[in-house]
């Protein structure tokens, strides 16, 4: 019998969004599936909407805001399938994503095998997306993943993996203390506990990009948030594996941290410092390229921060707004040939 993919989905704040989500979950072309959204107490329509979807296979939560962790493990609770398959509210799956990965799944009775595939950017249109491959795009032990990673500060989104049961308990819930990087945590997490981590080229998802997800600006709980982050993910690589090259890419990760904390939080630079120390080396002040330079010498160190922040969020808002008047036309030139 074909194994069962729960597919959950926390929600908050995206009605604009979370239709075309659900409606990429639905889509799969692995016919064995549960879809569970919990929503984290939205202040617009979001859970009116996925309301529309609710069916035998389709159950949707509602709760006070928690956050994005504690959505997230409340779905998981409710989940029953063999394989969770992660998807955040507003990006999307290709119809045959957990398909492909369940082939190879299938036909390999290793549970501890951790499967990924690769992310589009896009804004509006996926056939507009833009895939960057990077060193994860390949399969990788977990010391080696993790390594690759931290050195040359990549990334995957909560939807490119498919991950097993056996393998989600091994894991554990989301960690509810982190606001910031809380995927970033859990994902090394799962790597560390996992045997291998498998690519699967053809299981593609889709990452919307949106000026909602930009700011350089951060609160002190999300700062905190990302120094305990880090913290973790170092201690996964090195409960792995302790050599110049772990070491060299947990110091890697560390100089890339630094940078957004680099506005005067003493406390913080401290410890991470000690984390350093730890490593067998010493931080230095981050360097930034020369745009960023040139901002802090005009308008000084903390005004630099705001300028950079509105400077990218009006970069995004222009691709996104063009974008979404192609999307706009090419949705009323479908409804006209229906006609």
């Amino acid at each position: 019998m074909a194994n069962l993919v729960s597919i959950l989905i926390p929600a908050f704040n995206v009605e604009k969004w979370i239709g075309m989500t659900i409606d990429s979950a639905l889509n799969q072309t692995w016919s064995k599936k549960e879809i569970i959204i919990v929503d984290d107490g939205s202040k617009d329509k979001t859970l009116n909407v996925a309301r529309k979807f609710e069916s035998k296979n389709v159950k949707v939560i509602s709760q006070n805001n928690q956050g994005a962790s504690n959505a997230r493990n409340k779905a998981l609770e409710y989940a029953q399938g063999d394989f969770i398959q992660w998807l955040d509210a507003d990006d999307l799956l290709a119809p045959n994503k957990i398909s492909e990965q369940m082939k190879f799944s299938e036909s390999n009775s290793e549970s501890k095998i951790l499967l990924t595939g690769p992310c589009g950017i896009f804004y509006w249109r996926i056939e507009k997306a833009k895939f960057y491959s990077n060193a994860l795009w390949k399969d990788l032990k977990p010391a080696e993943w993790l390594i690759e990673k931290f050195g040359g500060l990549h990334w995957l989104i909560p939807a490119c993996w498919l991950v097993s049961r056996k393998l989600t308990e091994a894991a554990g819930p989301w960690d509810k203390r982190l606001t910031l990087d809380d995927d970033g945590e859990y994902f090394c997490r799962l790597v560390a506990a996992s045997n291998i981590v498998k690519f699967v080229r053809n299981a593609q998802c889709y990452y919307r990009q949106s000026v909602n997800q930009l700011s350089r600006k951060c609160s002190a709980k999300a700062l905190e948030s990302l120094v305990l982050s880090t913290k973790l993910c170092i201690n996964y690589l090195i409960s792995l594996e302790v050599s110049e090259r772990s070491k060299k890419a947990g110091g890697q990760l560390l100089r890339h941290r630094l940078s957004k904390f680099y506005q005067g939080e003493r406390d913080i630079i401290k410890e991470l410092n000690m984390i350093a120390k730890k490593l067998g080396m010493e931080l230095q002040h981050p360097i930034f390229g020369w745009k960023t330079r040139l901002i802090r010498e005009i308008f000084g160190r903390k005004k630099a921060i705001s300028v950079l922040d509105i400077s990218q969020k009006i970069k995004v808002y222009l691709a996104a707004k063009w974008d979404e008047i192609g999307f706009s036309l090419s949705d009323a030139a479908v409804k006209a040939d229906k006609k």
